[in-house]
């Protein structure tokens, strides 16, 4: 009955990980899929290790194999590879059925809960990572880092630049920053594009008697 447990487990798991954190908060459908067939392969392999002596040796190997394999075939972010190791660590914590049974379940919760915790969107969400590229070569740090704030609206943490081309005037620079939204104050409306300024003082119009015009012929 044990087994089966943890297979249901690792199913539940599995889907909550994928279409209830991962595809809702990044939308990329060719990695649910090989979530999916990753966590279950594995777990179906070490289910079928477990028994032998070398079963968790075997297993962890395994592990160690398909990650590597995985990573090298294609380019993931830092929040996808999170995503593919829990996947795995799930299909091996089912797959090796560890005694207790409330040790694997309480392992697999915990997977889940760090990840909901970790990759949630309100856990600094000012904090972002990219490469930004100037139009001028600019070699001092204190004119860079002035620049850089100018260009992604916060506050740069780290700027490591990548390449300086004092030929074609170009910075290319790794960038680590806290986004600080601008504030456009009610005040002056006409700093959004597009946006009608208020009238200072109401204008009324008064109806006046209409003209009448005549025309002669000579």
């Amino acid at each position: 009955m044990t087994p089966l447990i943890l297979i249901a487990a690792d199913l539940a798991a599995i889907s909550v990980l994928t279409f209830a954190l991962y595809l809702r908060r990044h939308r990329r459908r060719d990695l649910v899929v090989s979530y999916l067939g990753m966590n279950v392969g594995v777990m179906a392999v070490a289910a079928a290790l477990s028994g032998s002596a070398a079963g968790v040796g075997l297993g962890l190997g395994l592990f160690g194999v398909l990650s590597i394999i995985r990573l090298r075939s294609t380019e993931l972010a830092q929040h996808e590879v999170a995503y593919y190791f829990s996947a795995l660590a799930l299909g091996l914590i089912a797959g090796l059925g560890i005694d207790p049974v409330w040790l694997p379940l309480a392992l697999m919760s915990m997977i889940l809960l760090v990840m909901f915790v970790g990759d949630h969107p309100r856990v600094l969400p000012a904090y972002r990572h990219q490469t930004v590229i100037l139009d001028r070569a600019i070699a001092v740090d204190e004119e860079l880092y002035a620049r850089l704030e100018e260009v992604v609206h916060g506050k740069v943490h780290s700027a490591t630049v990548q390449e300086l081309d004092l030929v074609n005037d170009k910075t290319v620079v790794d960038v680590r920053y806290a986004y600080v939204p601008a504030v456009i104050p009610a005040a002056y409306p006409d700093a959004i594009p597009g946006a009608v300024p208020p009238l200072s003082e109401p204008v009324s119009v008064h109806a006046s008697s209409p003209a009448h015009a005549s025309a002669g012929v000579a």
